[in-house]
């Protein structure tokens, strides 16, 4: 297991300075080793101006909100954050990390939901890398393991809940969008931990029947809002209903016996159930 490990490159103009001084120097030393014939001044020279030559290929930049992971034949050395210029041994090898933040949007996937209805899903993955060490370590390119991984749990996550709320109290894919993006968020995370990645924020972008029951959905859609406004109606009509009998009893209007009081309340849920407008009829005649 990988931690990351932050170290210090010293700044790469002050190396240009001594570089450049050193390598003035050797040349100094090898035109004065030749000019007095001192074979082993020159050839010290030489190694000397060589050196400088390779330590040249030391500098590297560290752009704003990146970060350099650095290696030694293979072995782990550490990771720079400081951005700039800088300097670092010439034989380490420098993989440039992104620690911004990146949007991941997953295409449209048709999947089965809760209930076994075909659905098409996507979501946006808000993400960003926490540990440089783990994503390049951990999993071999952790930007295309992001995308699988996320792809995979939001595949998981439409699975796991139905589309619609028709029970009471159930969590829907299209009715809780806050319950449904944290579920997906903390699913996200879970399979991202280990390649030193951080999910910012999961949402559903797109979720639609599949084509091949999308009108026969939106039929039962429109018929159940048609029975839940008419439980509606109906409830409140009994509740007037009583609420009249209770009055006409109370204040000693009219005495109804049972025939006739159930002849009421069929003409006032009429009145009050009905699409259209009642049409009353004047009884001009004795109630008897």
């Amino acid at each position: 297991m990988f931690t990351e490990k932050e170290v210090k490159a010293p700044n790469g103009i002050m190396f240009i300075v001594v570089l450049l001084a050193i390598q003035i120097a050797t040349i100094a030393v090898f035109i004065n080793g030749a000019k007095n014939g001192e074979i082993g001044q020159a050839i010290l020279g030489i190694v000397l101006a060589i050196v400088a030559f390779i330590c040249w290929f030391g500098f590297f930049m560290v752009n704003p909100k990146e970060a350099r992971v650095l290696q030694l034949f293979g072995k782990y050395v550490g990771t720079v954050h400081d951005s700039g210029l800088r300097w670092a041994n010439p034989f380490y090898t420098k993989a440039r990390v992104s620690m911004r933040v990146r949007n991941f949007e997953s295409g449209k996937l048709k999947v089965n939901e809760k209930n076994g209805n075909p659905i098409e899903i996507a979501a946006v993955i808000v993400w960003e890398v926490t540990d440089t060490a783990e994503a390049i370590f951990q999993v071999d390119d952790y930007e295309d393991f992001v995308s699988i991984q996320s792809e995979s749990a939001l595949r998981n996550l439409a699975t796991s809940y139905p589309y619609d709320n028709h029970e009471e109290h159930e969590i829907s894919l299209r009715s809780d969008p806050i319950e449904i993006s944290e579920a997906l968020k903390q699913e996200v995370q879970e399979r991202l931990d280990k390649a030193g990645v951080r999910v910012i924020e999961a949402r559903i972008s797109h979720l639609a029947y599949a084509p091949e029951i999308a009108n026969a959905m939106l039929r039962r859609q429109q018929a159940m809002a048609i029975i839940a406004a008419r439980q509606k109606v109906v409830e409140g009509a009994v509740g007037m209903v009583e609420m009249a009998l209770n009055s006409l009893s109370e204040r000693d209007i009219v005495e109804l016996d049972s025939e006739r009081k159930a002849a009421m309340v069929s003409n006032l849920l009429v009145v009050l159930c009905s699409d259209e407008a009642a049409q009353p009829v004047v009884n001009t005649g004795s109630l008897y």
